[in-house]
């Protein structure tokens, strides 16, 4: 397994390499969790060769639980780059050394100009699910002969538009050719939502108050550890291109390169603002947010993701029953595909303890604290573009193995499409269920979901309180 590990990191360090050979370096490697699934997976980290399934086994359910397509700027950031481009103006005619200055800034409209609503799948989004569902197809023939019906393709998203949408784009993938309506033989499918207010399976963060208390009152320490960088930056930014830049300014310029690089493929403009290195720290300081209120900078992070977890073992046990009864073909469900956000995606991630290794996932099954990221240039797996990028998903797909064989049933994890190293079955992306149950779920069970997200913290009777809050000190320092 150690060499197998060792080989996929040479394989990357090799990819790294070429790409600085060629001048190849590409700020769309670096967007955070603004990057495109395409390109997310030309980086993908902790890759480990894939398990030898025996053929005798054969996939009788799959999960999925995806992030929606790439989308444009929310309203308020439509607002935020209408205002960018006036102070653009001012910056620019205010300059001293116009010959710092880039030709293009004086100048600049925001693309989205005019543009009241935002949020929404853009078209590039509706490709990448709808070509993810065609391959899921390609990928697991017998899971999708069956005629299609709603129990047995169970297909949910949430209610914000962009997530139902991706789950449409999705559908018309994996269901193309599948029926009679126009040229490309489409077919009428069903998506469900739940209220988003009571929605715990998908948009558990809107549901749990403790989390949305713990958000606001972490929001100024994760922007107090990342002004030192921000701080850098601005001033390095605005020495080399002779104009007074705020930390605001460097914010939004940043904003604006993920955004121009992201969905317009335009990486000569404001990304050409920041030196590679620069891009590198900015990364990191999204990572950081990320971390700190979406993953493993706190327990309640990914703890109220519970009901999702326990959502998907019970799909599994109910496919278990209804082969173990020999139910008639079309009669049982044979996948739960679920579109949801990145405030979903990476707690589900952390819950199966993806992205960390051996003894880092002893300490959240103990529900101990994990070190930050560490800061450019040293290395780091936790990042947002391969955790969750536009379009990310995780497979956790259930096998059927002879009787003969003990276990009979596994599951294998796929991440963005490709295994990946689960640490609570000794790093294998193909793991007895027993196992999987034990080690996986069955320690993040000790706090129900209301206990957890409704408790009175600020009882001192109540020692969840302690428990949550505790988590998070070695991630404040």
């Amino acid at each position: 397994m150690a060499m197998m590990k060792s080989v996929w990191i040479v394989l990357l360090c090799l990819f790294v390499i070429a790409e600085a050979d060629q001048g190849g370096f590409d700020v769309r490697h670096h967007l955070s969790t603004v990057t495109r699934y395409s390109l997310s997976k030309e980086v993908s980290q902790n890759l480990i060769e894939g398990s030898t399934i025996p053929s005798e086994c054969t996939p009788i359910h799959l999960n999925l639980v995806a992030r929606h397509g790439t989308r444009s700027p929310t309203k308020k950031r439509l607002r935020e780059l209408e205002n960018l481009s006036s102070r653009l103006k001012e910056l620019v005619r205010d300059a001293e050394a116009s010959d710092k200055v880039p030709g293009w800034l004086g100048k600049w409209i925001s693309p989205w100009q005019g543009k009241v609503k935002g949020g929404e799948l853009i078209r590039q989004g509706e490709e990448e699910l709808y070509q993810l569902g065609i391959r899921v197809r390609e990928r697991f023939p017998t899971l999708f002969e069956e005629d299609y019906h709603p129990d047995v393709y169970t297909i949910r998203a949430t209610q914000i538009p962009r997530a139902s949408a991706s789950a449409v784009a999705f559908g018309m993938g994996l269901f193309s050719e599948k029926g009679d309506l126009g040229p490309g033989r489409n077919r009428a499918f069903a998506v469900t939502s739940e209220n988003r207010a009571s929605d715990t399976k998908l948009r558990f963060f809107e549901c749990c108050q403790n989390y949305k208390s713990y958000r606001k009152a972490k929001g100024p320490a994760v922007d107090k550890l990342k002004e030192p960088v921000l701080d850098e930056i601005t001033a390095s930014v605005a020495k080399r291109h002779g104009l007074n830049f705020t930390k605001q300014d460097v914010s939004s310029l940043w904003f604006l390169c993920k955004q121009e690089a992201s969905l317009l493929n335009v990486t000569n403009q404001s990304c050409e603002l920041f030196t590679p290195s620069e891009v590198a720290l900015l990364e990191w300081a999204d990572d950081l947010e990320v971390f700190m209120l979406k993953g493993y900078g706190n327990s309640l992070n990914y703890k109220m993701g519970v009901p999702l977890l326990e959502d998907v073992l019970h799909s599994m046990e109910e496919a278990i029953k209804a082969r173990e009864d020999k139910l008639p073909a079309g009669s049982y469900e044979k996948a739960r595909l679920r579109f949801a956000h990145a405030e979903t995606i990476v707690p589900f991630s952390c819950l199966l303890g993806l992205f960390l290794d051996g003894s880092e996932y002893e300490k959240i099954q103990k529900e101990k604290p994990l070190e930050l990221p560490p800061q450019p240039p040293k290395t780091r797996d936790f990042k947002g573009s391969t955790m969750a990028p536009f379009g990310g998903n995780n497979m956790l797909v259930l096998y059927s193995c002879p009787a003969a064989s003990s276990p009979n049933y596994f599951v294998q994890v796929l991440h963005n499409e490709l295994p990946i190293a689960l640490p609570g079955c000794d790093g294998k992306d193909f793991c007895p269920l027993e196992d999987f149950k034990a080690k996986v779920v069955t320690p993040h069970l000790k706090h129900p979901f209301d206990n957890l997200c409704n408790a009175n913290l600020d009882d001192p009777k109540q020692s969840l309180w302690s428990w949550f809050s505790g988590s998070s000190q070695k991630a404040e320092l």
